[in-house]
């Protein structure tokens, strides 16, 4: 994506962070999404993915945060009541310039962002180094990282492998040169994997 000018976006607000490249799989239920999942697959299967910064998933009434994710629909199925399951990857950031009356469900003016010169391979490797550290850590706690730990140096790969909440995952989002972000990618691994370290130390354990 090269253009900066605004334009719509049908938008599903949740409680995760999708990075570029990423995939992400929903189950679609309540009926204004399904109204939306059924417009977008009927025109360019593209909507974008925010975070709610408080609030709920189902509803409506959440506050959401001012960078999301576009994503393009790479697998999808109807079920037979109207439901629908599919993945979307993350394809590149947007910033939400406004938020348009969720009419009947949400929808943004929202401008592409572009990311900044590439990271230097070996921070990449550091932060590959700082996440396999902390997973390993982690899985002593009992704590296991779903899906497949990956060998990618890609920024936004590592940030999606990260070890870390929504939250902080929201910080790496909206952080534009990738070296600030693989910067602070290990910073925040570092923090996990020395909390985890100390209740191994203290013969804790994790769920």
């Amino acid at each position: 994506m090269t253009s900066t000018e605004p334009y719509r976006l049908a938008m599903f607000p949740l409680g995760t962070v999708l990075f570029p490249g990423a995939a992400l799989p929903l189950h679609v239920f309540e009926p204004r999404y399904r109204t939306m999942m059924d417009e977008v697959m009927a025109t360019d299967r593209r909507f974008g993915v925010v975070l709610i910064a408080r609030g709920s998933e189902v509803g409506g009434g959440d506050e959401r945060v001012g960078v999301g994710t576009e994503a393009d629909i790479a697998e999808a199925e109807q079920l037979p009541d109207g439901r629908w399951v599919l993945v979307a990857t993350g394809l590149w950031r947007v910033a939400i310039d406004a938020w348009l009356p969720d009419d009947p469900y949400p929808i943004a003016m929202v401008r592409a962002l572009p990311d900044g010169p590439p990271a230097d391979e070996a921070l990449a490797q550091r932060a590959a180094a700082a996440n396999r550290r902390a997973w390993g850590l982690l899985s002593e706690l009992g704590r296991v990282r779903a899906g497949e730990q990956t060998h990618d140096l890609a920024p936004w790969r590592l940030c999606d492998a990260a070890p870390l909440g929504a939250l902080d995952r929201q910080w790496l989002l909206e952080i534009d040169e990738a070296t600030e972000r693989l910067e602070v990618l290990i910073t925040l691994v570092d923090e996990v994997a020395s909390d985890a370290h100390r209740l191994l130390a203290q013969g804790g354990s994790g769920p």
